[in-house]
C-alpha cells in the first residue's frame, strides 16, 4: 500500500516541531577584553612592593614587571575577578591620595 502525500494546502499549516526549550543550551559569549570584572585582562598588571620589607604594594599598577619586588596582579588573558578589580581599585585610590 502506497504512503499518502498530504495535501499541498495542509503542507503550508504545518508548523515545524520546535525543541524543548529545557534541553536547548543558551549560546555562551567571551566578555571580551578590559578591566571590568568577567573580562579578560588586556595586559599584564604588576604592582611594585615596599623596598622596606614590609611587602605592602606601592606605586600605580604597571603592565611590565618593575624590577625588584613587585606582585603580578593578574596576567595578559587572565580573568578579572572580584578581587583582581578590588586591587586594581585600591591601586589607583592610594595613586590619588599620593599626589595630594
Amino acid at each position: 500500500m502506497a504512503a499518502r502525500k498530504p495535501a499541498a494546502d495542509t503542507a503550508e499549516t504545518e508548523t515545524p516541531e520546535q525543541p524543548n526549550p529545557a534541553v536547548v543550551r543558551t549560546r555562551e559569549y567571551a566578555a571580551g577584553e578590559g578591566w571590568a570584572v568577567g573580562q579578560a585582562a588586556p595586559q599584564d598588571a604588576f604592582r611594585a612592593l615596599d623596598a622596606a620589607g614590609t611587602g605592602e604594594p606601592t606605586g600605580p599598577v604597571v603592565h611590565e614587571h618593575p624590577g625588584g619586588y613587585a606582585r603580578q596582579i593578574v596576567a595578559k588573558g587572565g580573568l578579572i575577578t572580584d578581587g583582581v578589580k578590588r586591587e586594581l581599585d585600591a591601586a589607583k585610590s592610594d595613586d590619588e591620595s599620593d599626589e595630594g
